[in-house]
């Protein structure tokens, strides 16, 4: 018995095909695009825990107030007892984006160092003689730049990070004599001296990089998660009407299936091992597709976590047992959510039930009023969190509830307007087109839900995008307000070079910075020179009265909007800075494109405060058409390589490049969640196609040629798709501001002003226009082929 009400079931299916292949590809596009996502998330958190495990990161560490240490220093900590391990940090610049460098000495690091170990394993005389640099194959491969020592590709390194002995990168970074940071060691002897006896200006702090890399990241992550559910949910409602459909098909067989005696709990049983062979069906084709959407997109999330927030990944992906497994219970688990309100259903079929075929052509009044209350609910929800939430999960949260609401609330508002439609019509064609327009409308509702979900992401993605690029160009002119950037080599050299360009520029201004801590995070100070090019261009959003004087003058400070928001401060309010200066924020001014607190003080103060501050780098004010002949100037009279040069220019289309590489994931999840929503419409009308023959038999015996019935398939089609992108549009608005005004803030700290963009609207719409008529164009095409011998045999049996 159960093995014939199993093959029964199934028989089903291939007498449908194209609903087997909605059911099935369905739920692998929504598996496909959630595992990419989870596959890119689990690589790069993978790469920060291989870069935590590089230099044993999540010890204590001493560092300095000026954010560097002296050598000797470490060698009287040494010498007093100290058990810890000096390190030099800085940037190499690589194909691709720049390469960390770490300086280490492998004799005195934490034994269960990656780095030490490998460096011990390998040939120490090498990379202690002659300076060889250690790097994982993939960032070994990048390090092509002139002047280099030379470069061994070695397994098991962390990726991103290039390693030599300390002494070469103190020459290669610069840094003769100074440290970056001492690694404390397990286990430190009892009787060693008093830190504050050898050296009072070093500081302990905790180590964990990994947990500092997923924190500064974190948003980063949540936005792709978010991405990626959205494409789930939307998939989902393909696989949820494929169900449903078949359902609705199927009651005549399952009411055969009970009266010759199969039990209700086999029944169901068998129903759910056959969503079960779905699941697991779709769930492996999804993780494969899954896994070439991550392989493309990885190489631009790599570049993004490198150059927009300083983090080690490379563009290569790992094949990882853990989000396959996600992979398939993500699709188990979205088949059983897509399925349950079916097996409910089927529980409670009487055993008598009479046959009822109908291809969802009929909205219960039930479903409607359940749909509405829920969209109220969910609205509310979202007013809620609006009006009294914070953090980014509450953020998300608000935007999960919004785009549920509309979804909810769009079949009764396309009921409403067909309605008004219908009551205006005049002629029996129009009568009947908007009649059966609303009639097909609940078996189209969840296709239609998905392209509302599907638009309104676009719409609010792209503004926010969109709204971004305007203001980061815009930003970009104020802050690269000088003409030539120039590094000098040394501090001679830089004392040279500023008495060299005083005559033949209009101003030379110091663009020096300390890396340190301000209320318990990083930040960055830097000191700036009281000059018209700050005071005219600098992009300040709120200030108090003279601040550029208070800030001149050593009396205040400026802070960026990260710090701002952060903390809590607006101009006039107190702050504590490293080495206890209270001082008072004089404004705060924009900081896009970065993640961390700055703060700016003048030249003196910084001098003053930090007088180990490296001072070698220079923004020269020039016209604009003299800085080439500047740059061969500079060449021949001290040797500059070009790479110590940057004009503004350059700066500014470099910027650019990140900036649109950086949404590329961003741009790519858009079309593809738009391609599921598509597909659904294609399933949608594809299995409803041929059980809406009996309604439009009778149209075709009253006069309307098969022709004139698939041309009115196809408008009915496009009118719907443009009443949802209409409904999508303030949806989408909706979305961009809450990404704008909510999300951003949470995420990165600075709020973005909102600009619209009418022509990506109409883009988009003629995208859902056109993705809707391709999708009732086949079944158009059948309509219209199909021969009169077909349709009158429609009327061969009782309806």
């Amino acid at each position: 018995m159960t093995r014939t009400a199993l093959s029964a079931l199934f028989s089903h299916w291939r007498r449908n095909p194209l609903q087997l292949a909605a059911l099935v590809l369905g739920l692998a596009f929504a598996t496909a695009l959630w595992s990419g996502v989870q596959a890119i998330n689990a690589e790069a958190r993978a790469s920060y825990a291989s870069a935590a495990s590089a230099l044993g990161s999540s010890r204590p560490v001493l560092t300095g107030t000026t954010g560097t240490v002296d050598q000797d220093t470490y060698v009287a900590l040494r010498r007093a007892g100290w058990l810890v391990s000096p390190v030099v940090e800085g940037w190499l610049p690589a194909a691709g984006g720049r390469v960390r460098l770490l300086g280490i000495d492998p004799l005195t690091a934490p034994p269960d160092a990656q780095a030490a170990g490998v460096v011990l394993s390998d040939d120490l005389s090498a990379f202690r003689g002659t300076g060889l640099i250690l790097a994982a194959p993939d960032t070994a491969s990048r390090l092509t730049a002139p002047g280099l020592p030379p470069v061994r590709a070695t397994a098991g390194l962390a990726p991103g990070i290039a390693f030599v002995d300390i002494g070469v990168a103190q020459r290669l970074l610069d840094m003769q004599g100074t440290l970056t940071h001492l690694i404390m060691l397990n286990d430190q002897p009892l009787a060693r001296t008093p830190l504050d006896a050898i050296a009072p200006e070093l500081q302990i702090r905790e180590g964990d990089t990994e947990a500092e890399l997923a924190r500064l990241t974190d948003s980063f992550h949540l936005n792709l998660t978010a991405f990626g559910f959205l494409s789930f949910a939307v998939g989902l409602f393909i696989v949820h009407g494929a169900i449903g459909l078949a359902f609705e098909q199927r009651r005549p067989l399952f009411r055969t299936l009970r009266a010759i005696g199969v039990p209700r709990g086999r029944l169901i049983g068998l129903a759910m091992a056959e969503l079960l062979v779905f699941a697991i069906l779709a769930g492996g084709l999804g993780v494969a597709l899954g896994y070439l959407i991550a392989v493309a997109l990885i190489p631009d999330v790599a570049a993004t976590l490198r150059g927009l927030y300083g983090v080690p990944v490379e563009g290569a992906l790992s094949l990882r047992p853990a989000w396959w497994a996600v992979g398939f219970a993500i699709a188990i688990a979205g088949t059983a959510v897509a399925g349950a309100g079916t097996l409910l259903k089927l529980a409670a079929l009487p055993l008598l039930a009479p046959a009822r075929p109908r291809a969802w052509a009929r909205a219960g009044r039930l479903t409607a009023q359940a749909q509405g209350a829920g969209a109220l609910l969910l609205g509310a929800l979202a007013a809620g969190l609006i009006a009294w939430a914070s953090g980014l999960v509450a953020g998300f949260a608000m935007l999960g509830a919004l785009l549920l609401s509309a979804a909810l609330a769009l079949p009764l508002v396309l009921s409403s307007v067909l309605t008004i439609a219908a009551r205006t019509a005049r002629g029996a064609t129009l009568q009947w087109f908007w009649a059966d327009t609303r009639q097909q409308l609940p078996g189209l509702s969840l296709a239609l839900m998905a392209l509302l979900l599907a638009l309104a992401a676009n719409i609010g993605v792209g503004t926010m995008v969109s709204s971004f690029r305007l203001t980061f160009t815009g930003w970009l002119d104020q802050r690269l307000a000088s003409e030539l950037y120039v590094t000098a080599k040394t501090p001679e050299q830089a004392h040279a070079l500023t008495e060299w360009l005083a005559p033949r520029t209009d101003a030379v201004l110091p663009i020096w910075d300390v890396e340190t801590e301000i209320l318990g995070a990083p930040a960055t100070i830097y000191g700036v020179a009281d000059h018209a090019t700050y005071r005219n261009n600098w992009p300040i959003l709120s200030a108090l009265p003279d601040a550029w004087d208070l800030v001149a003058n050593g009396q205040a400070i400026m802070i960026n909007e990260q710090l701002a928001l952060r903390e809590g401060l607006s101009p006039g309010d107190p702050i504590i800075l490293p080495q206890g200066w209270n001082t008072v924020v004089a404004a705060t001014y924009s900081d896009y494109g970065n993640p961390t607190a700055q703060v700016l003080i003048s030249v003196s103060e910084l001098t003053k405060r930090f007088p180990n501050v490296e001072r070698l780098r220079f923004g020269v004010r020039i016209s604009p058409s003299e800085v080439d002949d500047l740059i061969r100037a500079l060449t021949d009279e001290f040797g500059l390589p070009l790479g110590n040069m940057t004009d503004q220019a350059s700066i500014k289309a470099f910027s650019l490049r990140v900036f649109e590489r950086t949404f590329t994931v961003t741009g790519a999840l858009n079309v593809l969640t738009l391609a599921v929503a598509g597909f659904a419409i294609l399933t949608s009308l594809l299995t409803l196609a041929s059980l809406r023959l009996p309604q439009l038999a009778p149209a075709w015996a009253m006069g309307l040629t098969r022709r004139q019935l698939a041309a009115l398939e196809l408008a009915r089609a496009a009118l719907l798709a443009c009443l949802t992108a209409l409904a999508a549009l303030p949806v989408g608005l909706m979305l961009a501001w809450v990404l704008l005004a909510v999300i951003n803030v949470e995420a990165f700290g600075w709020r973005l002003p909102m600009y619209v963009f009418p022509g990506q609207w109409i883009a988009l719409l003629g995208l859902a226009l056109m993705a809707a008529g391709l999708a009732a164009l086949i079944p158009a095409l059948r309509l219209a082929r199909r021969s009169p011998s077909q349709i009158l045999k429609v009327f061969a049996n009782e309806r």
